[in-house]
């Protein structure tokens, strides 16, 4: 048996945009009713919902059930030791792509790339520790030590000032697939708190989104906002989730019970704009 293909890299690579949504839920159930609606990609984020390492596991195996829709898991940190093993074990139960958060420079961005490498046999690779763990179907996938370098898929974070005036170097990194620009931590950074729609940050998005594409490699991003969503693609954005499982259900239950309660209004359409 050969290692699988990574679809999502492959497509980001060949520049077919990829339409997601942000799992929050932290539930497997809800995680396969939403990989059955067709979406690209799906992100189980395991940086602000509360999805511990078994719950990434369910999550994984249930969008696995449906065909076409890949799995991107965001690690709650990706730096120092704590990090480096975050990242072992998000692969090690078979996440094939790895979102990263809060990366300000080149040098994070390549230790990243370090983490998610196992060392190869002519000295290059990195420090990814080796395991005969699902990701490799518990030996049965027989090369895959030697094949999962070129498999995964690393999309990193960049959500601040710093992040900004780094972003260059941080794309031009050898083993970074994307950048994916965090609009709510960056309009906090930029003193827009709770405003990523402020004329300042999306400059400093659409100039992201260019730089990105520049450096060859995949730009990312979220937004529940359909125009701004459109807009991001027809810049050249490559990842773009579109929405929010906890948004869609919050304004979706607002919405039926205003309908026959008096007195109550829907969930305002601006929840869960970003993440």
């Amino acid at each position: 048996m050969q290692t699988p293909a990574n679809p999502f890299k492959q497509s980001l690579a060949a520049k077919q945009a990829q339409i997601g949504l942000w799992l929050g839920l932290a539930d497997a159930y809800t995680a396969e009713i939403c990989a059955g609606a067709g979406f690209d990609w799906l992100l189980v984020d395991g940086e602000h919902a509360p999805n511990g390492l078994t719950d990434i596991l369910a999550q994984l195996q249930a969008i696995a059930t449906v065909p076409g829709t890949h799995a991107v898991a965001r690690v709650p940190m990706g730096h120092g030791h704590v990090g480096q093993m975050l990242i072992k074990q998000y692969l090690d139960v078979g996440a094939q792509t790895l979102l990263v958060p809060m990366v300000d420079t080149a040098e994070q961005a390549a230790t990243l790339v370090q983490s998610m490498r196992y060392p190869q046999d002519d000295g290059r690779g990195g420090v990814r520790g080796m395991a005969g763990a699902r990701a490799s179907r518990w030996g049965r996938y027989p090369g895959y030590a030697k094949e999962a370098n070129a498999q995964v898929c690393l999309l990193v974070q960049v959500e601040t000032r710093l992040g900004l005036d780094n972003l260059d170097a941080i794309a031009a990194t050898e083993g970074v697939d994307g950048v994916f620009i965090g609009p709510a931590d960056l309009s906090a950074s930029m003193g827009h708190v709770g405003n990523p729609g402020h004329p300042e940050v999306q400059s400093a998005i659409e100039d992201a989104i260019a730089r990105i594409l520049k450096a060859g490699k995949a730009p990312g991003i979220l937004s529940a906002d359909e125009a701004l969503a459109r807009r991001y693609l027809e810049l050249g954005a490559l990842f773009v989730a579109v929405g929010l499982d906890t948004g869609l259900l919050a304004r979706g239950t607002s919405a039926l019970a205003a309908k026959f309660k008096a007195g109550l209004a829907p969930a305002p359409t601006t929840t869960g704009k970003v993440y």
